[in-house]
């Protein structure tokens, strides 16, 4: 309870402006189709540079799960998800909306959301700690090899087949090689641009291949908008049975987000959809999922929701991104002069905790917020998509413009859009390309340090228990995915594609 208070006192008024700011910003860029949690940080984050640390961070933070939140509204009344993670709402929520309830499915998504956060931030706030406190332990042979699981299962978890996952956190990899060697002061990848001295910008990649390329794919995609379904708060209130329907869904779905939210490569997409199968398998009307089964959208976004806070456990934690979002969150920390790892908690308490702080305001703001504002989100979802894009594209350049002061940076972000639309529209996932760019050289400083300790001897690094189970592990997740490729079903699917 000290630490909570800690967190609390820590918190100045510019603070809780600035955490209502993100959140709303957030829900409202979260609202556009296509854009996201990733492109709304990024877009924001010079903003963060004039501010203190803990309101940088805890700005950026409302951004984030203010984003994920105001996804579900486009999926509802438009049929549009927001971000990825409320792709799966589509399948419920708008029929829903189409059924008249469309009121009803987004008063669901408030509090099943106000929910999954809730018990996501108890999570944060109990095991990140714990976790640090082990970490400190840890050698860099063990930090290589919780890196190396990290990559696999990042490659391995993510949607697609697992062998395109590992190809694209190669590729990532690879892309995080490009610049000076701090080791030998060799340039590597550079091929004589001075640009990319100092190596391939985060920004410029996560804004390429997730804003300007989810932009282009969006438009080649672009389905015709039905009539928007009116909402009045009166239509907004579920009856007594519809909301206990809701209930054991949320709990199942918090509790599916709580664990999945820090895996590396997962996040809360993967949360969402494990949560909404599950629903769909347990249930003894599985017909009615997809035609307005107010189950198929209590589920998948609680789990969204609590996997959004779990998410930050190995980042803040360990220093260890799960999610591309959460690899830009990493950036910014560092630009602030912050290094996120196992002593981050110890070092900087008043940061951990007021950040924590703020997660409890950001909720109960969103709890508050949205519903009163559903007007101005509708009105957003109206605006022309020959108007929106645009727009959208204009501000992506101009904030990597602006974090980077290079005309550079904007050739490599519209080139990296381009490549990011080839990738979804051969069914790469984007996310462990950027996942791959972030860990690949922490991995190597990491393996380079343990065989330095170990003079070069790969068989002494395996000698420590830890990172002989670590490497096991990371074995038999290849071997899972490699044989999950090879397997009847997945050849069917294959061929049935």
């Amino acid at each position: 309870m000290e630490l909570f208070t800690l967190g609390f006192a820590s918190l100045t008024l510019t603070s809780v402006v600035y955490c209502f700011a993100g959140v709303f910003l957030g829900t409202l860029i979260g609202v556009l189709p296509g854009v996201g949690a990733l492109s709304a940080i990024s877009l924001l984050m010079p903003v963060s540079f004039y501010l203190d640390p803990t309101t940088a961070l805890v700005f950026l933070s409302g951004i984030y799960y203010g984003a994920e939140y105001g996804g579900s509204t486009a999926s509802i009344m438009l049929n549009l998800p927001g971000t990825s993670s409320n792709a799966i709402t589509c399948l419920d929520g708008y029929p829903m909306a189409q059924n008249g309830k469309a009121g009803v499915a987004l008063t669901v998504t408030t509090y099943v959301s106000f929910f999954g956060g809730t018990v996501g931030i108890l999570l944060l706030s109990f095991l990140s700690p714990l976790i640090s406190r082990l970490a400190v332990a840890v050698g860099p042979s063990e930090y290589a090899a919780i890196l190396l699981l990290s990559i696999i299962m990042a490659a391995t978890i993510s949607d697609g087949p697992p062998m395109k996952g590992i190809a694209m956190v190669l590729l990532g990899a690879l892309l995080g090689t490009v610049g000076i060697d701090v080791n030998s002061g060799d340039y590597r990848f550079t091929f004589g641009v001075p640009d990319l001295f100092d190596g391939v910008s985060l920004v410029a990649l996560a804004l390429g291949t997730f804003g300007i390329g989810e932009v282009i794919f969006a438009i080649r995609a672009q389905k015709a908008r039905g009539p928007m379904p009116k909402v009045t708060f009166r239509s907004m209130i579920p009856s007594r049975t519809e909301f206990l329907k809701t209930l054991f869904p949320m709990v199942r779905g918090t509790g599916v987000g709580s664990v999945v939210g820090p895996l590396p490569g997962a996040g809360p997409t993967i949360a969402s959809l494990i949560g909404y199968a599950i629903e769909k398998r347990i249930s003894r009307t599985p017909h009615r999922f997809g035609k307005g089964a107010i189950e198929g959208i209590s589920s998948p976004e609680a789990a969204n929701n609590a996997a959004v806070q779990t998410a930050f456990i190995p980042t803040l934690s360990l220093g260890i991104p799960g999610s591309p979002t959460m690899a830009i969150m990493l950036g910014a920390l560092m630009i602030h002069g912050i290094s996120p790892g196992p002593k981050f908690i110890a070092e900087q308490p008043e940061m951990f905790w007021g950040l924590i702080a703020s997660f409890w305001l950001g909720n109960i703001i969103l709890l508050g917020l949205n519903l009163p504002l559903v007007g101005i989100w509708l009105w957003l979802l109206r605006i022309p998509y020959s108007m929106m894009y645009p727009v959208i594209v204009a501000l992506i350049c101009a904030g990597v413009f602006t974090l980077t002061n290079s005309a550079f940076a904007v050739w490599l972000v519209l080139g990296f859009g381009f490549v990011g639309f080839l990738l979804r529209l051969f069914d790469y996932s984007p996310a462990p390309l950027l996942i791959g760019f972030i860990l690949g050289p922490m991995l190597e400083e990491n393996l380079r340090r343990a065989l330095l300790i170990h003079r070069g001897s790969y068989i002494d690094m395996l000698s420590r228990p830890a990172t002989a189970v670590l490497m096991l592990l990371t074995v038999a997740i290849l071997l899972w995915a490699i044989l999950k490729r090879n397997s009847p079903v997945q050849a069917d699917d294959g061929h049935s594609a």
